[in-house]
């Protein structure tokens, strides 16, 4: 029997107990698409569907609401596809293992896919019940947004029809989401020479982990550590005092979440090597005194392994370390204008050896175009002094408040009635996909909403399931009112 075998409501979690054993990583949605498309057939709804894989659906009105207007309900196809290394996984082929603990609903060493998933259960549960109130609805099915919000920014002008959205990603339950930050990512490949490992060197591998990493919008206020700034702060405090010979360095996997693990592949002299893992032992007590508040689990582990062919020439070495160890990472600005909202920041994302250079990944957010420019600008800055060279994605836009929204009105209106106290109101860091569908439909009124997810983007991510209900009835009361 499945953990969430009768949970209310029982529509819902049939379709997130299904869509969990669905593969559907970022830029792999092909098997969930099809399922979305065949419920469609099933269902007997029209849809629509674009050349890069955005799929709508459209449910027509009841009869007696043929003047309520069109709604828009939406979501994405994609999930962030993050394990624990020593967890035997396979997300192109396995089912989500899912464990609930009371109120909480998490996976087994993987992310829950809660993110977007129980969006996109909401919608297919309000598509399949018909007795339901409500006018016609248009549920929109996104691709790619975790990696780079493909199939918003590649949407055309004939597959919405309505002007009222309710985006389904929000992860916390009670709040009103009005606003989100824009962001663009930047890759920096730096060149490097090898040279072949002579001498009496022994080789030994370093690997930082026990982080909890987690979303770089949601969570990277925490302050968590970022496993590839600590590693990197650990061979260049050593390299102050010691002679080493760096091989690889590898961290982090997506851009939007913050790494969790890192290693290194580097040999030392003989005579110097008790010396040399004494020092990094020393900086890891260190390390964990500053984070252990946010990241207690963290650790360090030193092998030996066999002794390796070639390293990084010196000066490639010194230059790699020290261009990640002066790259930024967290919260550069707060916002002046609204209390506790991160304004600017950047996620040091990933690092690794590719062919003859090593290249290294950033996602920056703001909720201010101009801030988000200057920041990708510093890292531009920064890069060019190692001698890098580096590209950069076109910005995503973020989304305005709108605070004389009517959907905003009505849903506050209606929370308030609901649950006698008012919903918070607020603009995140994360990025929503409504930015772009609102520059792309001019008058797109939206909100959005979402039960309360925890730590999406890592595998500690889980969804309190009393919440879900509560969203899901909240969803169905804007339908029936607006």
């Amino acid at each position: 029997m499945s953990v969430i075998e009768n949970l209310e409501p029982k529509l819902l979690w049939k379709h997130f107990d299904e869509i969990r054993k669905i593969p559907r990583c970022s830029k792999h949605e092909e098997k969930i698409r099809e399922y979305i498309l065949d419920f469609a057939k099933k269902q007997n709804l029209k849809t629509k569907t674009d050349k890069i894989g955005n799929v709508v659906i459209l449910k027509p009105v009841i009869p007696g609401m043929e003047k309520k207007p069109v709604i828009i309900l939406q979501g994405h196809l994609d999930m962030v596809c993050e394990k624990n290394s020593d967890v035997d996984f396979d997300f192109s082929k396995d089912s989500i293992k899912l464990k609930r603990d009371g109120d909480i609903l998490t996976a087994d060493c993987t992310t829950l896919g809660a993110d977007n998933g129980i969006g996109l259960a909401a919608s297919l549960a309000i598509l399949e019940d018909t007795t339901l109130k409500h006018g016609p609805i248009e549920a929109l099915f996104t691709i790619d947004e975790e990696t780079g919000l493909t199939g918003a920014f590649a949407m055309k002008s004939d597959m919405l029809t309505g002007r009222i959205m309710l985006n389904l990603d929000s992860e916390d339950w009670g709040v009103l989401t009005i606003g989100s930050a824009g962001g663009g990512d930047s890759k920096i490949k730096l060149p490097i020479k090898t040279q072949p490992n002579d001498g009496d060197l022994e080789s030994i591998s370093i690997k930082v982990s026990g982080l909890r990493g987690g979303h770089s919008g949601c969570d990277i206020h925490e302050q968590r550590g970022n496993a590839i700034k600590i590693l990197t702060r650990l061979l260049w405090k050593a390299s102050q005092n010691h002679d080493f010979y760096l091989t690889e360095i590898k961290g982090g996997d997506k851009h939007n979440a913050i790494p969790r693990e890192a290693y290194a592949k580097i040999s030392v002299g003989k005579a110097d090597k008790d010396m040399f893992i004494s020092d990094l032992k020393s900086e890891e007590k260190d390390v964990l005194q500053e984070i252990k508040p946010i990241d207690p689990k963290f650790t360090v582990e030193i092998e030996d392994i066999d002794k390796l062919k070639t390293t990084l020439t010196n000066s490639s070495q010194t230059t790699l370390l020290n261009l990640i160890h002066g790259l930024p990472h967290g919260v550069d600005k707060r916002s002046y204008d609204i209390p506790d909202l991160i304004e600017t920041s950047t996620n040091l994302a990933t690092v690794a050896f590719k062919e003859n250079n090593a290249v290294i990944g950033l996602s920056s957010r703001s909720a201010i175009k101009s801030a988000l420019q200057d920041f990708r600008d510093r890292i531009r800055a920064v890069a060019t002094l190692s001698g890098a060279k580096i590209s950069e994605e076109e910005p995503y836009p973020g989304w305005k408040p709108d605070l004389d929204s009517k959907i905003l009105a009505l849903s506050k209106k209606i929370y308030k009635d609901m649950y006698d106290k008012e919903p918070t109101v607020e603009a995140i860091h994360a990025g929503l996909e409504c930015g772009i569908i609102g520059e792309k439909f001019p008058g797109m009124d939206m909100i959005s909403i979402g039960p309360t997810i925890k730590y999406p983007h890592s595998p500690e991510e889980q969804v309190h399931i009393s919440t879900v209900d509560k969203f899901y009835k909240f969803v169905l009361k804007i339908l029936e009112e607006v």
